[in-house]
């Protein structure tokens, strides 16, 4: 089965920015560690297209979300230009480019679970669908906190960059009520938008 143009186009546009963000990273094991979640969705994007087209919707969405990732590894949370520039506007304590990554982290799981649900289930929409599309980005989050654990573990002091903490004791939870935010938000804007086509493409 041959790429649809949103695959081939977000395809290529990963490609690039992976390219251009290699180039000098600040840290380059920060930089690999951040950006592999793309590498991994890209490869599965290229072979489930046959068996599990994505909806535009969510492969738009899981772009943007790899963007954020990309740009975070190059120049590691806590000093992407971004969010020095929120913090400098909104008068924020520290960069908080890192919530955005964490909103990002419930907004794209939740809508990729809810299509599994819709289209591999009996599961109709409705308050338990939107529970669990709240669950389950919610346990990733809280899965990817405990590789942040192993990491720091592991690593040692190597493990700062990846982490980001920028010494808030509650950076653990915040990430976590984010990620949350970011699923309910997601399901609240787009559930329409992804059941319209998703209905399209069953026809």
């Amino acid at each position: 089965m041959r790429l649809r143009r949103d695959e081939v186009v977000i395809l290529v546009l990963w490609a690039a920015a992976l390219a251009v963000s290699a180039i000098g990273p600040k840290d380059t094991l920060t930089w690999l560690l951040e950006v592999s979640p793309v590498m991994v969705a890209a490869p599965l994007i290229w072979f489930t297209r046959a068996s599990f087209p994505l909806t535009r919707v969510l492969l738009w969405c899981a772009f943007g979300h790899g963007l954020i990732l990309i740009m975070g590894g190059h120049y590691t949370y806590a000093e992407v230009p971004m969010g020095f520039w929120l913090q400098d506007t909104f008068g924020f304590e520290r960069n908080h480019y890192d919530r955005i990554g964490h909103l990002a982290q419930g907004f794209v799981p939740a809508l990729l679970t809810r299509e599994i649900l819709i289209r591999k289930t009996p599961l109709e929409t409705g308050r338990m669908m939107f529970f669990l599309c709240c669950c389950v980005p919610l346990a990733f989050s809280a899965f990817y906190e405990l590789v942040e654990w192993w990491a720091a573990l592991a690593l040692g002091q190597g493990a700062d960059e990846f982490l980001g903490t920028q010494g808030d004791p509650w950076d653990t939870q915040a990430d976590m009520f984010m990620a949350l935010i970011g699923a309910a938000t997601a399901q609240v804007l787009l559930a329409r938008a992804q059941d319209r086509q998703i209905t399209r493409a069953k026809a």
